[in-house]
């Protein structure tokens, strides 16, 4: 049930009955050959397909987040700490003041994992309030699976390459590009990141075959189900 392809009278009934949605959190930024909105892309279908069906709504990915660091590549957008925790908590918020009360943060960009401490802020003002979040692709048996697929695997890699996140008649380097020295990313402005690496995959071959991708998104998609289906109390 997207949130997007739902009226108001609809979302209504249904909270007559449930009070679980789900937001799901994404970026604009480099992703090497792959979309500039992979991250969003990623984020809200994992979301849609794992909520479907249990209708539980599914709002459109927010799609700006925390990624200072790739300001050196065109296209990226990058909102400060400060508006990003704003942003969240007005939308949830809102989410509550509309009837909602289980809200399960689908995250899709490691960058905004500085904002969590606002969702336990929120539920500490808002009685009844419960908040999930939960980083799609390092959940432990997401993770599990890229490892098992091919443990040289990262950002812009072929573990974010999907039909949904490649653009048409773009090719890709056949070669394993070598891990970028993560250390060094640490102390560098969005210059001397871009200057280590390069095209912008963190190290990996940029596609796998379509039966690791499936295997993969199966993995996420259960994954990400478990905890909408899960204990609440």
């Amino acid at each position: 049930m997207k949130i997007s392809e739902s009226n108001w009278f609809e979302v209504e009934r249904y909270l007559e009955t449930d009070d679980r949605c789900v937001l799901p959190l994404g970026s604009t930024e480099q992703h090497a050959y792959l979309s500039l909105s992979v991250d969003s892309i990623l984020s809200e279908k994992v979301a849609a397909d794992a909520a479907e069906p249990l209708g539980v709504p599914v709002f459109p990915a927010v799609a700006y987040g925390l990624t200072p660091y790739f300001m050196a590549f065109p296209g990226t957008v990058s909102l400060k700490l400060a508006t990003y925790a704003a942003l969240l908590r007005d939308i949830l918020d809102s989410l509550y003041a509309t009837g909602f009360r289980r809200i399960l943060i689908v995250n899709g960009h490691g960058g905004n994992s500085p904002v969590q401490p606002v969702t336990m802020e929120w539920m500490e003002a808002n009685e009844g309030a419960r908040c999930r979040f939960h980083d799609w692709w390092r959940a432990p048996q997401t993770w599990a699976c890229v490892q098992e697929i091919d443990p040289v695997a990262s950002h812009a890699s072929w573990m974010e390459n999907f039909p949904w996140t490649r653009l048409d008649g773009r090719e890709m380097p056949e070669a394993q590009k070598p891990f970028v020295p993560f250390e060094k990313l640490r102390d560098r402005n969005a210059a001397g990141v871009r200057e280590l690496i390069g095209d912008g995959n963190y190290g990996g071959v940029y596609q796998k075959p379509e039966a690791d991708t499936d295997k993969l998104w199966a993995t996420a998609v259960e994954e990400t189900r478990s905890l909408l289906e899960g204990d609440w109390t």
